[in-house]
């Protein structure tokens, strides 16, 4: 395997070299979720289920999932420790942790000198992390679909549908705490693709409720305008700085106004 990484990242700058090592670990973990049976119960969702779904033009950190399936089947302990296992078949030195209070459990394989031996840092304990993030209490709504994923490993992946990954993302546009240029990124990149299906509003409404019972509902009608005064009032700068390591080679950022014609519909 570390031969393997060693080529994939042969000749890349290390911001790049990063990038296509944490996908590779990313796809290896989701093949050893799948294996463990975990997609029985797990929905990818976010960011990174964009990439590797339907090859979004950036590169993503964690692994995003929510509890849609069968729940008595649901153990991420076992889970992780199982994949960081199978890692140290291979050779390489992971630890696997978890941190399971609240609806929202957070698992990490920890990499420990894997960015040294491949030539990425000159640090040869320096840790590369994988987080893999699970809400156990998601909103009600979402629809799923199950496909067959090649990137990387050939991977049979059980996800939310393309209308209910729009609304995770308008979710987070709107609920965040603070500007994430990744998720405006995403945005632009959804709102580009005309023939992406409006987003799944029931689960939209349903999430924001969970967060504010008093959330006002969101129509076919409305939920441009909403999210047009979210972008509207973003630091654009701030925007370009969180996004702009993560794109792939040549991509680049929508401005504001062209998000914001696109919002306009």
């Amino acid at each position: 395997m570390k031969d393997h990484l060693l080529e994939l990242v042969r000749g890349l700058d290390p911001l790049a070299g990063r990038n296509i090592l944490r996908e590779y670990l990313q796809a290896r973990i989701l093949e050893g979720l799948q294996r463990a049976g975990a997609m029985s119960a797990l929905a990818f969702q976010g960011g990174t289920a964009l990439r590797f779904l339907y090859r979004l033009p950036r590169y993503s950190e964690d692994l995003d999932f929510a509890v849609e399936g069968a729940r008595e089947s649901y153990d991420l302990r076992a889970w992780m420790t199982g994949v960081a296992g199978q890692f140290r078949r291979e050779g390489h030195e992971v630890a696997a942790s978890l941190r399971d209070r609240g609806n929202v459990h957070s698992g990490w394989l920890r990499f420990r000198g894997l960015l040294s031996e491949v030539g990425l840092s000159p640090h040869g304990d320096e840790v590369l992390g994988i987080k893999v993030d699970v809400d156990t209490r998601p909103p009600a709504g979402a629809v799923t679909e199950t496909r067959l994923v090649r990137r990387h490993v050939s991977v049979r992946i059980h996800h939310h549908d393309r209308a209910s990954l729009l609304a995770g993302k308008l979710h987070a546009v709107l609920r965040r705490p603070w500007a994430k240029g990744r998720d405006i990124y995403d945005l632009g990149w959804y709102l580009s693709d005309h023939q992406w299906p409006p987003p799944n509003l029931a689960l939209l409404n349903a999430a924001l409720r969970q967060g504010d019972p008093s959330a006002v509902r969101l129509t076919g009608e409305t939920w441009r305008g909403r999210v047009a005064e979210r972008v509207g009032g973003l630091d654009w700068e701030a925007v370009n700085a969180d996004v702009r390591p993560f794109l792939e080679h040549g991509v680049e950022m929508v401005g504001r106004g062209e998000l914001l014609g696109l919002l306009a519909g």
